[in-house]
């Protein structure tokens, strides 16, 4: 026989656990259409910040806490000022849009002051040095950097649809802030391109036989779209080695190459080519904006390329440029050395100081590389 109504009725009715603070941070910041990177970034310094201080509950402190674990970043985990004001957004927003506690002392809290650093550029040699040295997915990566002006994370994310070859152009989607924009695509780059889409290409076709070639799609595109998952303009121009099961949907999943790969590939082919300068992926959006301003482009085209919101960020690239409305020719460079004022080689000839460069003669003076002999003074005399 079944429980009776009155046995049902006795029946504890348990709670469902309450969602984690992460989870529900996580939720927040999707509703205000942060990417996913923040998402982690954010979850990952409040869980740092709670460690800090021992597992307590962030509704449990306040202002006190927030500035001992900021400092503590800065003056025993030295970490750079950006790091530092990463730290503080995120708690910002944990306060303020999680915790949705009185947030007045927040304002007050003073935001780490980024120091003003030169990038580095190399030039079109040092670059080509590097180029030749990196093979494979790392190398048209690095092109696509140079070539086009890419972000490490713009370029490794680049879809199929993204690259238009006949108006020679690449389309960035959800770049840094969630803008799209275009830009260029280099001859060369382009046809380097072609060999390495067909190579794709082949393999997407093996999966699909195989029952896979899934990649993961934007948003709720999924749903709208169901079958662009396996679509071949959907996949990644660089996918990654190995695919893993999707938990949500069982299905094999291939996702981009991972940023890490380039960057380890980058800074050994730096090693290889002898390269002195800190040399990462970065340093060839950096060159890509540099040259493009020493060749005489308008700098707000610069920008445009680039996908600065700020013209003012576009113009760090000045301040390294070899010529233009702010380059200034050394003196030494306008100076134009004879040979006779280079010191002889001669053993034989009149030795001068190596700090003084004053040469004493018996029989005569030297004046602008000329011997002058007694009486050199009423020479010099005539002279002057």
């Amino acid at each position: 026989m079944g429980p009776s109504h009155g046995a049902a009725s006795n029946l504890a009715v348990v709670p469902p656990d309450p969602p984690r603070l992460t989870d529900v941070m996580r939720e927040r910041l999707r509703l205000r259409r942060a990417s996913e990177r923040t998402a982690e970034a954010y979850t990952g310094w409040v869980r740092r910040f709670v460690r800090f201080h021992r597992g307590r509950h962030p509704r449990e402190m306040g202002e006190t806490e927030v500035s001992k674990f900021l400092s503590h970043l800065a003056t025993e985990r030295r970490v750079a000022a950006s790091t530092q004001n990463q730290a503080l957004a995120a708690l910002v927003f944990l306060y303020a849009e999680v915790l949705e506690t009185p947030f007045g002392w927040l304002s007050g809290l003073v935001r780490a002051k980024k120091p003003h650093r030169q990038p580095t550029v190399m030039t079109r040699e040092e670059a080509a040095r590097v180029l030749r040295v990196l093979a494979g997915a790392p190398r048209l990566i690095a092109l696509l950097m140079y070539g086009s002006g890419l972000r490490l994370m713009e370029a490794c994310s680049l879809r199929v649809k993204d690259i238009d070859f006949g108006g020679r152009a690449v389309i960035v989607r959800h770049g840094k802030g969630g803008r799209d924009r275009l830009t260029m695509l280099a001859d060369s780059v382009a046809n380097e391109l072609v060999p390495h889409l067909a190579a794709v290409q082949a393999l997407h076709r093996r999966e699909l036989a195989a029952s896979r070639g899934y990649v993961m799609l934007p948003d709720a595109f999924v749903r709208k779209s169901p079958s662009a998952a396996r679509d071949w303009r959907w996949q990644w121009v660089f996918p990654a080695t190995r695919g893993y099961r999707d938990p949500a949907t069982q299905r094999w999943v291939r996702h981009h190459v991972h940023e890490s790969a380039v960057q380890r590939a980058v800074a050994a082919a730096a090693r290889a080519a002898g390269m002195t300068k800190r040399v990462t992926c970065h340093t060839f959006r950096h060159s890509f904006a540099t040259h493009l301003l020493e060749a005489g482009y308008d700098i707000r085209t610069v920008q445009e390329l680039l996908g600065h919101r700020d013209v003012s960020t576009t113009l760090i690239y000045t301040h390294v440029l070899n010529r233009g409305g702010r380059g200034v020719r050394s003196p030494a460079d306008l100076l134009r050395l004879e040979d006779s004022d280079v010191p002889s080689a001669n053993p034989h000839a009149p030795q001068g100081d190596m700090l003084t460069g004053s040469v004493s003669i018996s029989r005569g003076r030297v004046v602008d590389g000329r011997l002058l002999k007694a009486p050199w003074r009423h020479e010099l005399r005539r002279r002057l």
